[in-house]
């Protein structure tokens, strides 16, 4: 397994860096796109649908709707971060109340419409950050790294009291405080490359750190869906890694907030 894990990290890694930081306008839009159309072929299982006609169609809608966006600029507007707010909000409440409040949301529609809510906008976030330059954009990936490695270290050296257990069982208090401590770090190294003075700096921090909470109820909404599911990976795409949904799902959530936040709408 570590093996394969290695293998398709030494070919991953380098195909998203160019990607990310190599590509701009539309070509950026469409290589982003395609890595949220992979995620989308994931979210129609998790979503229930099990016929292969049917999730290609689905993947297919997405794809048209993302066309529609880039024709017509929405691809840079902020309303759709406005959405991924909303549907957020919801899915704090559904991971709270899980699984007692599961009737709300465990329909394939709803399941579905949950999916769109969640990749949609964070493919526009991941185009408004380009679209302002790569620092912001490299800031916010190394903000989940950094909260995924942090949250891994620290969980596992104190990890006591559980953060969700009934959805993560895994996922502690602890490991949250850690990656924050790996955050704060960022945003500190951040402000001051980037000469943000002590008002920017303290904006960067407290953005930094409610973007870090909510990159680790994107990881608990994928956990909840499939342990609803009784799947481990979203697929077998990465061999090794899981699915793309698996590598991704932090940042569905810390895009489109981190894009908004950095639009100084909030």
């Amino acid at each position: 397994m570590l093996r394969q894990r290695i293998i398709t990290a030494a070919w991953l890694a380098p195909l998203m860096l160019a990607g990310l930081f190599g590509l701009q306008g539309g070509a950026f839009a469409a290589f982003t796109a395609a890595i949220v159309l992979l995620a989308a072929w994931e979210w129609t299982n998790l979503a229930g649908v099990a016929e292969q006609n049917q999730r290609l169609a689905l993947v297919a809608g997405l794809a048209v709707l993302m066309l529609l966006f880039w024709a017509t600029g929405a691809m840079l507007a902020v309303w759709p971060l406005w959405l991924a707010l909303v549907g957020w909000l919801a899915n704090l409440y559904w991971v709270i109340h899980y699984p007692a409040k599961g009737e709300q949301w465990q329909s394939t529609l709803l399941r579905l419409c949950m999916g769109v809510l969640v990749l949609l906008p964070a493919w526009v976030g991941f185009n408004i950050l380009r679209d302002a330059g790569a620092v912001w954009l490299l800031f916010v990936l190394l903000l989940v790294w950094g909260a995924d490695i942090g949250a891994y270290f620290a969980g596992r050296a104190w990890g006591r009291r559980k953060l969700a257990p009934r959805v993560s069982p895994g996922k502690s208090w602890e490991g949250v405080l850690g990656g924050l401590a790996v955050t704060f770090l960022l945003a500190l190294i951040f402000a001051a490359w980037q000469g943000l003075g002590m008002g920017g700096g303290v904006a960067l921090v407290l953005a930094t750190a409610v973007v870090t909470l909510v990159s680790v109820l994107g990881d608990l909404v994928e956990s909840m869906l499939k342990r609803y599911r009784g799947i481990k990976d979203s697929s077998n795409l990465l061999p090794g890694h899981g699915g793309v949904l698996d590598r991704i799902d932090s940042l569905t959530a810390a895009v489109p907030l981190f894009a908004l936040l950095s639009l100084g709408v909030l």
